[in-house]
């Protein structure tokens, strides 16, 4: 008869200093814990025992299989493009200064965070006086050549701006130079994200379990906005919870609850109870991590209609 072997849990607080593993035995009794040195964040010795103990009691733990590579990938291209975004935020907030200074019309005739074509006359047109010398006609010529959307509306702003403006404030030469650069790099960047975006939905799609993540109702490989502000909002690093993950859900659930569907459904439902906006958004976002953690043990995609559970014949 064969020897029974005992089964221990591992449970592994990984960290950029340092790893603690701790193992449980069949009794829940600690049997092991060790700090591990790593020459490559928050860890300690009591999160480990929690994760080995949660490990050995929970039997609904979905495996997850993803490739080492794969997860180092997402992570440099999702770093990388944080950092693009953060570096547009602060052009356009210096443009938008530039502007205020020398064209304060022009300055509000715009969403300079999300107006492509308004970005593109700024390459060839700065100042007042040059979009009047240039004229309404013209101005739409120049930017349709170079296939702007909405080329008409953007040369009407424009123009209009212009012939509010009569005055030539000090500093204005120099700070026209100063804008066509900025512009030119808020194009340049809006390239680099755009490719970025691709690549991390390439990338993304690589992961087992894409097509189950994906077909969640808000949620897609690059679910955030293109940042405007200077404010980058509160700092303070979550003890308790991965705050990134937290702004996805959230993010996602306020995409999800504006078309007709389950999702929707449940946030009206908080409505009515006397939740107000946020208590009911907050509440929509815990109930999509846990269909989501549903449809990941399950192995299928999300329907607007709950499947029919299968019975025994």
């Amino acid at each position: 008869m064969a020897e029974r072997r005992a089964r221990v849990w591992v449970g592994i607080d990984a960290g950029k200093g340092h790893h603690w593993a701790a193992a449980v035995g069949e009794s829940g009794f600690q049997v092991w814990s060790r700090k591990i040195d790593n020459d490559e964040a928050k860890t300690d010795a009591r999160d480990a025992f929690v994760i080995a103990e949660t490990s050995r009691l929970r039997r609904d733990f979905a495996a997850v299989d993803v490739p080492a590579q794969l997860v180092a990938d997402l992570a440099l291209l999702v770093a990388h493009r944080t950092d693009l975004v953060a570096d547009r935020v602060r052009v356009v907030n210096r443009l938008r200064d530039m502007l205020t200074g020398i064209f304060p019309a022009l300055e509000r005739a715009f969403d300079w965070s999300n107006n492509k074509g308004a970005l593109t006359l700024l390459t060839h047109r700065q100042t007042p006086a040059g979009i009047r010398r240039l004229g309404r006609t013209r101005t739409e010529s120049w930017l349709r050549k170079r296939g702007v959307r909405s080329a008409d509306k953007v040369a009407d702003l424009a123009v209009e701006a212009a012939g509010a403006q009569r005055t030539v404030l000090p500093g204005e030469t120099i700070a026209a130079s100063i804008i066509v650069d900025l512009a030119a790099q808020l194009l340049v960047l809006d390239d680099r994200i755009r490719s970025l975006d691709k690549q991390i939905r390439e990338t993304f799609h690589a992961h087992p379990q894409a097509h189950i993540i994906e077909s969640m109702p808000g949620i897609g490989p690059v679910p955030v906005p293109r940042d405007s502000g200077g404010r980058t909002g509160n700092l303070h690093r979550p003890k308790r919870y991965s705050r990134r993950l937290r702004r996805v859900f959230h993010r996602s659930a306020q995409t999800s609850m504006i078309k007709d569907g389950p999702n929707r459904d449940f946030y009206l439902k908080k409505r009515a109870e006397g939740c107000g906006h946020v208590q009911a958004l907050i509440a929509l976002a815990g109930r999509r991590v846990n269909v989501l953690w549903a449809l990941l043990c399950d192995g299928r995609e999300f329907t607007p209609v709950q499947p029919v559970a299968e019975t025994a014949a």
